[in-house]
Order: structure tokens, then sequence, then C-alpha cells
């Protein structure tokens, strides 16, 4: 199973689409699967629901964090560095999507969504692209990752 082909099942599953991504790495990242799930369950939905950032950018940045980010209170290249990596990452997403805030990709006009998820149902599936999307930025991290070979 390809990385994009998990992300979208754990995202079939039920988990979010922070954790989707962050799960679809999990052999590579130093922090178990419980772990992985918990840091990235506030990030679902565009953080909480609230239709900002696309969780599986989240997921993707968190991932990037875990593989090539600092630890320290790093000031200058060493997090100059790290951001570019982090733009670069958002920058493809951009590029397949336009953006990478949800409700823009969800043609969403609310900005703070009621906190309630809505059931995942084989409708819910239908309509949301969520899936694809997810699949995508795992696809994407993934290529980045071949690119640039883990320190």
């Amino acid at each position: 199973m390809t990385r994009r082909e998990a992300a979208m099942e754990n995202f079939k599953k039920g988990y979010n689409c922070s954790q989707s991504i962050v799960l679809a790495f999990e052999d590579l990242l130093p922090i178990d699967s419980k772990q992985l799930s918990k840091m990235a369950s506030s990030f679902g939905g565009g953080m909480g629901r609230l239709r900002e950032v696309c969780g599986s950018v989240s997921g993707m940045f968190m991932v990037a964090g875990l593989l090539y980010g600092y630890d320290g209170p790093e000031t200058g290249e060493v997090k100059a560095e790290h951001y570019a990596r982090i733009q670069e990452l958002a920058h493809r997403f951009e590029e397949k999507h336009g953006t990478i805030i949800c409700r823009e990709m969800l043609g969403l006009n609310v900005k703070h969504d009621n906190p309630t998820p809505e059931a995942r149902t084989q409708e819910y599936y239908k309509k949301r692209p969520c899936g694809e999307i997810i699949g995508d930025a795992a696809e994407i991290l993934e290529e980045y990752i071949q690119e640039n070979p883990l320190p």
C-alpha cells in the first residue's frame, strides 16, 4: 500500500485529515501511533473545524518537523532552513489545490464551523473532496522525503 493509499484509508476509518497523514508516515517517526494520533487530533477540519489551514497540510508540517526540524531555541539559518522546507511543502500543495485553507478548498463561507463533525456516511464521502486532498498531501510529502534524504 502506498502512503497515499494509507492516508486515504486512515480517513475512511474515521481519522481526521491531519491524523490520516501522520499515521501514514508512522514508520519513519520516533513516536508511536497513539501519541501521533493525539498530537494531530486538534488539527482536523482546518484546526478544530475552524476551517483554517487544511489538516492534511498541518499533518505534512508535523511530519516534516519530526523528520527535519530543530529542537532548540534556534535563530538564524537553522530556523530559516526549516521554514523554507515548510514553505516548499505549502507551495507544492498550493500548486495542486490553489490554497492551503480548508474552507476555500471546500467552498465554504463559514470561518468557524460547528465543532461537531458530520457523520461519516457514504454521502459524506461523496460530497467531500477530503480523501483525495489527503492522498495528494501524502504523495507530496513522500516525494519531498525521497528528494531530501533524512539527516
